[in-house]
C-alpha cells in the first residue's frame, strides 16, 4: 500500500500546486494566508480569520468558493441575527385541500463553505448556533437531527480592533476553529500588484481545482500520511509545556497564562503538520512543521493573565518562544 498511498500524495500536492496558483489570481500575494487556509479545509476544519477591514479576507473566502468547487453561502453578522436566521425555521404551509403542515425552510447554513463575516458582532446565543455545526457537522431544529453539506468549512473573519458593539467569542467556540489566521497588512510590492490588478477594465479569475468529492478524498489522504514518534512528541511537549499548573507545564509560565490548550490542540497540530508537509510537497512532516504551526493552532486556544497583559505580554511571541525552548530541548535529548 506504500506505493499508491506516496503517488496520491505526490498527486495531491500538484493539485494543491494549482490550487494556490488559482488562488492568487484574485488574493494577490498572502501565501501564508492562503497556505493556512488551505491547511484548514485539507484537515477538514474552521479558520478563523483576523485582520483589519479591507485586508481581502471576504474576497478570499470567495474565491476558495470557486476553487474548492464548493457550494457556499455567506452570513453577515449583526447584533439583531437571530439563530433561525442560520439554521432555518419551520413554517406553516397550508394545502389546496385545506390542510396544514409544517415545512421547514433550510437556513444558509445548510452549504459546504460558509463565511461568518464578522462573527463576533452578533449575541452569545446566536453565536451558539454554530457549536453543534462545527462540531457534529449537522444542526437540530424542533427535535430533527440534519445533516450540513459534505465537506463542511467555516471560514470566519473578525475585526481585531473594534470592540464596542462586539460579542467576544467564547472559549468553546474558539476551540473548534483549528486554527487562528492573522492577516497582516500587504508588504509594498504586493500593494502595488493589488493596485494594478483590481483597477482596470477586467480582473483574472479563478478556476476550479477541486470538486467536494476530490476535497473529500484529499482528507482522507492527509489522514494516512506517516507521523514519525518525534513529530508526536514534540506536539505532546509543546501542548502540555502551555499549560500552567500541570507537571509538564513550564514553569517560569504559570505567572503570564490563565489558562492552556487542551487535547484538541495537540489533534490540531497532528493534522496541520501533515498539511503543511502536504503544501511542501513532502511525504512526512517534521518537528520544523510543529514550530511553525505552533501559533495559529495555540494562540486562540490560550489567555494570558491580568497581569502580564498589563506588562505589554504577546500572546503569540510567548507561543513562538515555548515552542523554540521546546525544540532545543528536543535537540539537545
Amino acid at each position: 500500500m506504500a506505493e499508491p498511498l506516496v503517488a496520491r500524495i505526490e498527486a495531491l500536492g500538484e493539485a494543491l500546486g494549482q490550487a494556490r496558483a488559482s488562488v492568487n489570481r484574485r488574493f494577490i500575494g498572502q501565501t501564508g494566508v492562503v497556505d493556512l487556509v488551505l491547511a484548514s479545509m485539507l484537515c477538514g476544519g474552521h479558520a478563523l480569520l483576523v485582520g483589519l477591514p479591507g485586508l481581502g479576507k471576504t474576497r478570499l473566502v470567495d474565491t476558495l468558493s470557486t476553487v474548492m468547487g464548493l457550494k457556499g453561502s455567506r452570513i453577515q453578522f449583526t447584533p439583531d441575527l437571530m439563530p433561525a436566521d442560520i439554521l432555518g425555521s419551520e413554517v406553516l404551509e397550508t394545502g389546496a385541500d385545506g390542510t396544514r403542515a409544517f415545512r421547514f425552510i433550510e437556513g444558509p447554513i445548510f452549504c459546504q463553505l460558509l463565511m461568518a463575516d464578522e462573527i463576533n458582532r452578533a449575541s452569545p446565543r446566536t453565536q451558539s448556533a454554530l457549536l453543534q455545526a462545527m462540531q457534529e457537522k449537522e444542526v437540530t431544529v424542533a427535535g430533527v437531527h440534519r445533516p450540513l453539506g459534505k465537506p463542511f468549512h467555516v471560514l470566519a473573519t473578525q475585526n481585531p480592533i473594534e470592540q464596542e458593539g462586539t460579542y467576544p467569542l467564547p472559549e468553546a467556540q474558539l476551540d473548534r476553529f483549528l486554527v487562528q489566521i492573522d492577516v497582516p497588512y500587504p508588504d509594498r510590492a504586493t500593494e502595488r500588484a493589488v493596485l494594478i490588478a483590481t483597477t482596470g477594465a477586467e480582473e483574472d479569475q479563478s478556476e476550479q481545482v477541486f470538486t467536494a468529492q476530490s476535497l473529500l478524498e484529499a482528507q482522507g489522504v492527509l489522514r494516512r500520511m506517516p507521523v514519525g514518534d518525534a513529530v508526536v512528541e514534540h506536539i505532546l511537549d509543546l501542548v502540555r509545556a502551555c499549560r500552567p499548573g500541570e507537571p509538564d507545564g513550564l514553569k517560569d509560565l504559570g505567572e503570564s497564562l490563565s489558562w492552556g490548550p487542551g487535547p484538541r490542540a495537540a489533534q490540531a497540530l497532528m493534522l496541520t503538520v501533515r498539511a503543511r508537509a502536504l503544501l511542501d510537497g513532502r511525504l512526512a512532516p517534521s518537528v520544523e512543521d510543529v514550530a511553525a504551526m505552533a501559533r495559529p493552532v495555540l494562540v486562540h486556544r490560550m489567555a494570558l493573565t491580568f497581569a502580564a497583559r498589563q506588562r505589554g505580554e504577546d500572546l503569540g511571541a510567548l507561543i513562538d518562544r515555548v515552542a523554540a525552548r521546546v525544540l532545543r530541548t528536543e535537540a539537545a535529548a
